[in-house]
Order: structure tokens, then sequence, then C-alpha cells
């Protein structure tokens, strides 16, 4: 394995709802705060070029509004002009049910799809969209939150619906099926700032052979350092940090190499 694959990646997250502002429907950059409270950023392309001038490693860009992607010419269009305005690997998910759905994305200038909700109605699409575009296309989204003495039991539906599908075993699955990453984010901690999950990353990351992207709670540069170390993630993601805060990806980048983590420094 290349030196360059052994880096760890910082990946911002870009979360878009549609807004409706005078006779046009337009996408519009929030973040979340435990997938319930939301709050409007921005233009998501300009905060896409911000990111790639401060070495962002990719971006995962993400529909809340969960309309079918085929039919969401809105959305569609915000992808293409990502593609064609950036130069970083996009990951895009949102209204993704089926393997032509992936099709629309990666013709669109995705460079990976995401799928959450339709993986668990039907795991079979992970296999059948890994089969036709590669594993390395197909991203699974885990959003997990604590439930009682049962643990981590996987959410679906925006993490308003709960399954009885442990999150270890869930992902565990996904992996088999053919997932070629997984993206976890546990709801409870998402937009609080609060740190990481990483004891169940780190399990996680223990027993599947893919790379695992944490996400839900960054607050600290700190909180990516312990992702990398205590979570044994492969990438950190975030989007409120990022958006909100007064660290951007070059400062948080700084604190990650300063703690002997293997980071690209440089274009």
């Amino acid at each position: 394995m290349s030196a360059t694959a052994l880096k760890k990646r910082l990946i911002p997250k870009l979360l878009i709802k549609h807004r409706q502002m005078g006779a046009a429907v337009r996408p519009v950059l929030v973040t979340t705060r435990c997938f319930t409270e939301v709050l409007d950023v921005g233009d998501a392309v300009s905060q896409a070029k911000i990111y790639e001038a401060q070495l962002a490693d990719e971006l995962i860009v993400l529909n809340i509004d969960g309309t079918p992607i085929q039919d969401d010419q809105v959305m569609l269009s915000l992808i293409e002009r990502l593609a064609s305005e950036t130069f970083m690997p996009l990951a895009v998910g949102g209204g993704v049910r089926s393997v032509e759905d992936f099709a629309c994305l990666l013709e669109h200038g995705a460079d990976k799809v995401c799928i959450n909700s339709a993986a668990l109605d039907s795991p079979d699409l992970i296999s059948a969209a890994a089969d036709r575009f590669g594993a390395q296309c197909v991203v699974v989204s885990i959003d997990f939150r604590p439930v009682g003495d049962r643990g981590f039991r996987v959410f679906a539906s925006g993490a308003r619906q709960r399954t009885d599908l442990d999150v270890l075993d869930w992902a565990v699955a996904a992996a088999r099926a053919g997932a070629g990453e997984l993206l976890l984010t546990d709801a409870n901690r998402d937009g609080t700032g609060n740190g990481l999950n990483v004891d169940v990353c780190r399990a996680i990351a223990n027993v599947v052979p893919v790379p695992v992207i944490l996400s839900g709670g960054c607050g600290l540069a700190e909180h990516f350092v312990e992702g990398f170390l205590k979570g044994a993630a492969e990438a950190v993601a975030a989007g409120t940090f990022f958006s909100l805060r007064d660290q951007n990806p070059i400062q948080t980048r700084a604190h990650i190499t300063n703690a002997g983590i293997p980071i690209r420094t440089a274009t």
C-alpha cells in the first residue's frame, strides 16, 4: 500500500435543504443539531470552494430533504456545479433508492454515492450497486442512537425511525454486502460539539475490512485527533464544526499533524 493510501482524511459535510426563494427553489447549506434543529448557513458552492482552498480531502454532500434524486433537478444541478467548480471527490446522498439513482448521480459528477434508509429497506441494493459500479462508489451511511440498556441501535429516515438493528451488526452486514466505506453518525451528538463516539467507531473499525468515516460531535480540533487515534477512523467528517466555528480545515489539519497522525499537508 502506498504512503498516500495510508493518509487519514478530513471531510467537510455539506447538508442541503431546499428553500423557496421568490419564484425559485434553491439548495441551501444548513447545519443540524441532533438531526432535528436546522440552521441555514449559506451557499454550498461558495463554501465548497473555501474548503478546497483549505485542503479538504473530499466532500460529503447530503440532501437531508430526501427528495427522490432523479426528480430533483435542484440537487442534480448543485452536484454538477460542485463537480465542475471544485476538484475534490464528491460523495453524494439523499433520495437514493435504486441502482439507477446511483447511475444518475455518477453521471452528474458524483464520485461516490451514500445510501442509508434504502440500504436498510433493501440490503441487496448495496451488492447490486457494488457489482455495477465498484465497491469504491458505495458508501453506506449509518445513523445510530443509544436505546436504554439495548446499546446503540440503527435509525432510519433522518434518524427519526428506530430499527431493531444493532449498529455493529449492521455495519458488518453492510460491509459484507459490498459497501466500500461506512459513514457513522451518532445522531445524539450531531451538531453538539461534545465529541465523537469513538467507542462505537473503534468497535466497528476493528471488525470490518473497509474504511470507516466517523462524524457527529466535533467541537474541537482535538476531537478529530481522538477520532483517528481512539476511534481508529480512516476519516473524520464534520459539518457544523467547519461552518460555524473559528477553526478551518488548515488549522485542524495542523493539529492532527502535530499529534503524529499521517494526513495530507499540501496540494
